[in-house]
């Protein structure tokens, strides 16, 4: 079985050139304009996870630059806040007295991935990359498939992410955002119930904007850029 030849992504149209170093900087780029979004956040005092805008940054990271590219990009942003540099969304702690934080003060937690209750939507960002690249690289980014494309990608986020949220509720983890267990904060009645509220009910609405955003701005890209 073969599959349809691979079309050039946005990137490609957008910034021509096969040079490592030009490769190289997208990856560097992308993973940026995630940490960037990381910063547009709005704390919720029942959950450790945030509201952020880093969403919208993964699904047009890998709508963008393709599969490798998009994955690459995501894999370089979770490193980089594993290993200490402030990438990843503020703590509530950092967020203590503000509703909505728009970038500055980067406010950014330098904490590994595994340490962070959020730590499962930001592995699952490395998936939603790269599938949303692969269908990127089929078509899919310029046909009414996108959205069938950004809503794959988003589902491939939220999985992983309440997994190792359940977890981390289910086992006593001590957020030490919060400085106490995470059931103690959440309301509900079970484990999932607890899970369901702090990891996917406030974040429904917010991320099908973000989607819908998504899945309009590649293709408008496309349209106004010339289909290549």
């Amino acid at each position: 079985m073969q599959f349809a030849p691979t079309a050039p992504t946005l990137i490609d149209t957008l910034v021509p050139g096969r040079s490592l170093a030009r490769n190289v900087a997208l990856v560097i780029g992308f993973a940026f304009l995630v940490a960037v979004f990381a910063q547009i956040a709005i704390r919720l005092p029942f959950t450790p996870v945030p509201i952020t805008g880093q969403t919208l940054a993964v699904l047009i990271t890998g709508g963008a630059l393709g599969a490798n590219r998009g994955a690459a990009a995501l894999a370089l942003y979770t490193i980089a806040g594993t290993i200490g540099i402030p990438a990843f969304s503020p703590s509530n702690a950092a967020l203590e007295g503000e509703l909505i934080h728009f970038i500055f003060p980067w406010e950014g937690s330098g904490t590994a991935v595994w340490s962070i209750t959020s730590g499962g939507y930001i592995v699952g960002f490395i998936a939603a990359a790269y599938v949303v690249g692969k269908l990127a690289e089929r078509g899919w980014d310029r046909k009414w498939n996108v959205t069938v494309a950004m809503m794959i990608g988003s589902l491939l986020i939220y999985v992983p992410g309440l997994l190792w949220l359940g977890f981390a509720i289910g086992n006593g983890f001590l957020d030490s955002t919060l400085g106490f267990e995470l059931a103690a904060v959440i309301p509900g009645n079970n484990t999932l119930d607890k899970t369901l509220i702090a990891g996917l009910y406030p974040f429904v609405v917010g991320d099908l904007i973000k989607l819908y955003i998504a899945s309009i701005a590649i293709p408008g890209a496309w349209a106004l850029f010339g289909r290549k």
